[in-house]
């Protein structure tokens, strides 16, 4: 994989005593889709959150290691998290879309970034909706507030939020596990199409979603990287015995 956006090398997250994550090295493929599966608290949201820095906010956390994009290590002093953040973007588990319009829930990112053109602005928010396959739905009523929207309605426009600021990285925490069926279906559809302008990185629960999602699996367990490759490998024919018996539902 010599085409990587991002790398971890030797990276080691504590929360007080707790050993999170174990000596992680591994490396994102740009242009794809990465699935971090694994049983609950086994480590795959922390490792997540490593990428843009939201751990930071806990404050038990330390990691050392190396966190790299593009070569840079984000964890140095001088790094500006809020660039970071802007090639990084987040979508968590819940919809949690801002108590405004749903024009204004897009265009939030680019306000905050001092982005007054307000063409520029209108022109950012229709592209990204598109992108975000919500457009359609919600042209005629871009002044509705966007808690009227059905949860994956919802969900689809923190996607679009994230969009806005033109990300290189989509990090998903379980963005569907919220959701219902179809709903879900539209997001994987989306995440489908994203991946030819973004990376993304997902963390699934769902062993079906992440084999037909992502490009590359990392099987975390008790916050060591057990196995990580082609999610076709991971899936037919995996390494290690545990990852099998995860994967077959014998534990998990």
């Amino acid at each position: 994989m010599d085409n990587h956006i991002l790398e971890s090398k030797s990276v080691n997250v504590y929360y007080d005593d707790m050993h999170a994550l174990k000596n992680i090295s591994m490396k994102v493929e740009a242009n794809s889709v990465t699935a971090l599966i694994g049983p609950s608290g086994c480590g795959k949201s922390t490792f997540l959150r490593v990428f843009n820095r939201m751990n930071d906010y806990i404050e038990a956390f330390r990691m050392d290691g190396e966190v790299l994009m593009e070569g840079k290590n984000i964890y140095h002093k001088k790094m500006q998290v809020d660039e970071l953040r802007k090639s990084i973007g987040m979508v968590f588990q819940k919809p949690n879309p801002f108590p405004k319009s749903i024009f204004e829930n897009v265009a939030y990112g680019l306000k905050i970034q001092g982005i007054k053109d307000k063409e520029f602005i209108q022109n950012r928010v229709e592209k990204s909706l598109q992108q975000a396959a919500l457009w359609d739905e919600v042209k005629s009523d871009l002044n509705k507030s966007a808690l009227a929207l059905s949860g994956g309605q919802q969900q689809r426009l923190c996607i679009a939020r994230a969009l806005a600021v033109e990300p290189r990285v989509l990090l998903m925490d379980e963005p569907t596990s919220a959701l219902d069926p179809i709903s879900t279906a539209k997001v994987e559809e989306l995440i489908n199409e994203l991946k030819q302008n973004y990376t993304i990185v997902i963390v699934t629960h769902n062993m079906q979603q992440a084999s037909r999602l992502s490009d590359y699996t990392a099987f975390f367990y008790m916050g060591d990287l057990i196995e990580f490759g082609k999610t076709e490998e991971i899936f037919r024919n995996p390494k290690v015995e545990r990852t099998q018996n995860y994967i077959t539902g014998r534990f998990g």
